[in-house]
């Protein structure tokens, strides 16, 4: 064994030396093998040829399917799965793909799947990016984008677009500078806009919000949508392509290609009305280039993912007659259409809200009461700052919007119907006098049941977590800022002093404020600090929450895109009754790299029926807090908005006016959600869109070992690179993946830089704040031009493993060429590194072999002699041409292949459309013909024949028909595949990269 590589030092002279080489140094292997006895001390390192070679090999887009994403995966920061890796490369696999489905079970990541996507498309500069998701989930994509592939974006609305304009800054919609984040309804209302903007990619998430839309009219939001972005590249997220009937599935696909299956006639003469074996199999088989759908329980059978479940636990409570009171009072005066501060356009919303205030604590609808006190004074209805409570409201607003209820939302937030104008004085009194005496009530409940019951249980509840072998940490979510500071100081005084820390949309509390200093000190210079103080403030907190303290109390906007997998109770104080939100908070801990089951805990008052039963629906019905790791999702999939079912339970509760109302209206609601969850729909789903089980595993474990072995070169060639450009960087003698420059310390592995606040070292940090290292290494190692060199490879130097081709040419010697062979087409572009070697006595060698080589530490040795072989290294750059152009050609006549199947399926689908007509007027006319001839009634029989004969002349027309339009598709299916083929014409460039003479110790 040779000694360990990481211990190689040099001084600066001895580096330029060693780059450089003297000219007085002898030439050839003879002197190579005297220098390797006589200089131990001294060993080998990377010269400017191989640190050149190192980046162009990282930069290159390979024709292998395995180094596709290699630059993407290699700087993400999320331990990557197979199944994850294997959907990003089914989307990005063919360069003349329209786009495709990605249908993955829930729980599986399906956001990394489409951010990987994403990814690559930046790294290729493909810049123009769009992302259409629903309001809620707008700020977890930027967080996620952000935080795990350093991917910029905006989230764009109505405001935030005003915003832009007022700022004299320049407008976001197509200027390439990040990925543009746009809810369902905001997509819609800007679809013009839109439309004239050339998208390397539209992601669609919870795509199936438009599964319908083949039924929809010209003007709705899917319909829209779906003009808008015709012949864009797409990406489709959902877990439910399929609910209720194939139409949806068909509706889905047309978003991608609105003529994959001919028409709509077409689908159901052949699918639509079928349920044997073969139409669902040809239909499989339709869908394979366009949809992949992987199963928890493949991925589970591969050893992929550990599961952990969910545990529901409840913390009863009874409200004392005060706090029923205040509740039974506030419910009554919101039941009552009549009010005035509630105003009309926006009265649901409003009262919703107002609700969920009422609903957390005393203290939260005191001080909302109390400012509704003041609005009626000033003569002005309830406002969105009269609901600040509720922390984020504005993504409450843009949810309304997104499920068609723009109206409502606007109504609140652009103040235009505020003032009251000819209202009864007395009136007017009466209410502001109503209310006063609420708010007197409310002010004068000094403690709350649920309150006392979070203190007397979480204790208990910590320690049955730290018995499981989890930590002792709690997160318990509010809806409601003022709830949260009740919280906190109830929690501080009772037994948690100093153990607290809040999150919330500003967090401008002292505590806060002296964490996010604290942290930003500790990261200083580091690429865990965004530069956003948002992002940075969340960051701290949950810093904060995985260190000493044990119990974080969060709000939902608040908690938008964080992870907290490290804890394992989840504490919902107040239960919101949009079931997607639910699920959302669960998330946060519920998740991938949970190491054990996590417990639910949600209160429950017994003296109100409406809670008890939100309850249960969200337990029983859509599944929320047991369970496996996303099991909730199927169902939550079913579900076109949780706005709806709020809304839905807002109606329940506004017009029941006894126990047994409740009751019977809870009945219905959960009657027809057990139509829409039904498991023997979802199994059929699978059957149609999941391939099998065993070829699926054998599948993900191949892609994970391919997976490991590429990005294990990527990242020692990084490494390779840093070593030789960077001569006065220490490397860690026991971690091959860090080392020490400029007072920093850098490493490839993402968890363990964040831990320890460390940099991570990985290619696209050039534009990021305070990254951009490698990517200098890179410019610079490729830029510089290198004349023929000797170069003196040392196999023992090299500490990375046995190379046993290499090491059979010791003590030979011969000479190297590179270049880099860029394969070009309209669709896409390949380039790979062309290594070609010869021995002294002219025999090629193997170009891997030749790559392994350049692995090996190295010194330059001076220039290169003469004799250069020049027909033998030219001819062996030919030949090495010849076989990578020969692969990429296979794969471009794959992707041929492909277009031509699509293309011949489109054909046979409207002769399909046709032939069901045809048959159907046959059937008709033989009818006729039957009934003529079983009528005695002359007149009858005469107009029955005469029936019949024009439905065979309407046959003749189709048929006619037919026939025109099969030459006509014919010819336009000629005209396609040739412009698919010039799309494919392949153009090969060569630069040569630089020439070396090489001997091996």
């Amino acid at each position: 064994m040779g000694r360990n590589l990481f211990d190689i030092r040099h001084t600066d002279q001895e580096q330029e030396q060693c780059w450089t080489g003297p000219d007085h140094l002898l030439e050839g292997i003879e002197h190579c093998l005297f220098f390797s006895r006589i200089t131990r001390e001294s060993m080998p390192g990377y010269t400017p040829y191989q640190s050149k070679y190192f980046a162009h090999f990282l930069t290159r887009e390979g024709i292998a399917e395995d180094e596709a994403l290699t630059q993407s995966l290699s700087s993400a920061r999320v331990d990557l799965n197979p199944h994850q890796v294997d959907a990003a490369m089914f989307a990005l696999r063919s360069p003349l793909s329209k786009g495709v489905m990605l249908a993955d079970e829930v729980g599986l990541g399906k956001t990394i799947e489409a951010a990987l996507v994403l990814s690559q498309r930046w790294w290729e500069r493909r810049r123009n990016l769009l992302l259409i998701v629903p309001a809620s989930l707008r700020k977890q994509w930027a967080t996620e984008l952000r935080e795990k592939f350093s991917l910029p974006s905006f989230i764009l609305d109505t405001r935030r677009l005003k915003e832009f304009a007022a700022d004299g800054q320049p407008d976001p919609v197509g200027a390439r500078e990040g990925i543009i984040i746009l809810s369902y309804e905001f997509a819609a209302r800007i679809a013009d806009r839109l439309r004239a903007i050339p998208w390397d990619l539209v992601v669609f998430d919870e795509a199936h919000k438009l599964r319908n839309v083949w039924k929809a009219a010209d003007n709705s939001r899917a319909a829209v949508l779906r003009a808008a972005l015709a012949n864009r590249q797409k990406l489709l997220l959902t877990a439910t392509p399929l609910q209720n009937n194939l139409m949806e599935l068909y509706g889905l696909v047309t978003l991608i290609d609105d003529a994959y299956f001919g028409s709509e006639q077409a689908f159901r003469a052949e699918f639509g009305g079928r349920e044997d074996v073969a139409a669902r199999a040809l239909l499989a088989g339709r869908l394979a280039p366009i949809c992949k759908r992987t199963l928890r329980r493949q991925v589970q059978k591969a050893g992929l993912i550990k599961y952990t479940n969910r545990l529901p636990k409840t913390f009863d409570f009874t409200p004392g007659r005060l706090e029923i009171d205040l509740y039974n009072s506030v419910s009554a005066y919101l039941q009552n259409p009549d009010t005035i501060a509630l105003g009309q356009n926006g009265r649901h919303l409003v009262t919703l809200m107002l609700r969920k205030i009422l609903g957390s604590s005393s203290f939260a609808i005191a001080q909302t009461l109390d400012k509704m006190v003041n609005r009626l004074q000033s003569k002005l209805i309830v406002d969105d700052d009269t609901l600040d409570d509720i922390d984020g409201f504005a993504e409450e607003a843009e949810e309304w919007r997104d499920a068609g209820a723009g109206a409502e939302a606007d109504a609140v937030e652009d103040h235009s119907d505020d003032a009251i104008d000819r209202i009864d004085p007395k009136k007017l009194q009466a209410e502001i006098d109503e209310l006063t005496r609420y708010r007197d009530l409310a002010a004068n409940i000094s403690h709350n049941a649920k309150g006392n019951a979070l203190v007397n249980n979480l204790a208990a509840a910590m320690d049955e977590i730290v018995g499981k072998g989890g930590q002792r940490k709690a997160v318990i979510f509010t809806e409601s800022v003022r709830t949260q500071t009740y919280l906190r100081e109830l929690l501080e005084s009772n037994g948690f002093a100093g153990q607290t820390v809040i999150l919330n949309g500003s967090n401008s509390d002292k505590d806060s404020t002296a964490l996010y200093r604290a942290w930003l000190e500790k990261h200083r210079g580091t690429d865990a600090v965004s530069g956003s103080k948002t992002a940075d403030m969340k960051a701290a907190i949950v810093d904060a929450f995985r260190g000493d303290r044990s119990i974080l109390i969060a709000t939902e906007s608040g908690a938008e895109g964080i992870n907290l997998q490290f804890c394992s109770l989840l504490i919902n104080y107040d239960l919101p009754w949009n079931p997607q939100r639910v699920e959302q908070r669960i998330g946060r801990c519920h998740r991938y790299g949970q190491q054990i089951d996590v417990t639910v805990i949600n209160f429950l008052n017994r003296k109100n029926q409406a809670e008890e039963r939100i309850h249960q629906l969200l337990q029983e019905k859509f599944k929320l807090f047991d369970g496996v790791f996303g099991s909730s999702d199927e169902v939550l999939g079913t579900i076109e908005s949780g706005v709806d079912i709020e809304r839905r339970i807002l109606e329940i509760v506004q017009q029941s006016r006894t126990d047994a109302e409740i009751n019977a209206a809870f009945d219905k609601l959960q009657e027809e959600f057990s139509a829409e969850i039904d498991e023997a729909k979802q199994n059929a789903r699978n059957k149609l869109l999941a391939e099998m089980d065993e070829k699926v595993v054998q599948r993900l474990l191949d892609r994970r070992q391919g997976l490991n072995a590429t990005l294990g070169d990527f990242k020692q060639a990084l490494l390779n690179l840093a070593r030789a450009e960077l001569p006065e960087a220490q490397f860690h003698p026991d971690h091959a993946e860090r080392f020490d420059f400029d007072g920093r310390t850098w490493s490839t592995e993402w968890p363990e830089a964040d831990e320890r606040g460390w940099q991570f070292f990985r290619l696209g940090d050039g534009e990021a704040q305070g990254g951009g290292l490698a990517d200098s290494l890179v410019a610079r190692a490729k830029g510089r031009d290198l004349p023929p060199a000797v170069l003196c490879f040392d196999y023992d130097a090299y500490d990375g493993g046995n190379l046993g081709d290499v090491a059979r040419l010791r003590g030979r010697s011969g000479w190297m060429r590179l270049a880099r062979l860029q394969l070009q087409t309209p669709a896409r572009v390949w380039d790979e590194i062309i290594v070609a070697a010869v021995t002294d006595d002219g025999a090629a060698l193997n170009p891997a072999t030749a790559e392994r080589m350049l692995k090996l530490p190295a010194r330059q040795e001076g220039d290169a002699p003469g004799g250069l072989p020049e027909a033998a290294l030219a001819a062996t750059v030919s030949a090495r041409q010849t076989d990578l152009v020969g692969l990429a050609q296979t794969r471009l006549g794959e992707f041929l292949n492909e277009e031509e199947d699509r293309l011949d399926a489109w054909r046979n689908d409207a002769a399909v459309a046709y032939d069901q007509r045809i048959k159907a007027l046959n059937k008709e006319s033989s009818e006729k013909n039957k009934l003529a001839r079983a009528t005695t009634d002359l007149p009858a029989k005469i107009e029955l024949q005469r029936e019949a004969k024009a439905l065979k002349r309407q046959v003749d027309d189709l048929q006619h028909q037919l026939y025109t339009r099969l030459r006509e598709i014919d010819e336009e299916r000629e005209r396609m595949l040739d412009a698919i083929a010039a799309q494919l014409n392949l153009t090969p460039q060569v630069l040569d990269l630089f020439t070396i003479r090489w001997s091996l110790t």
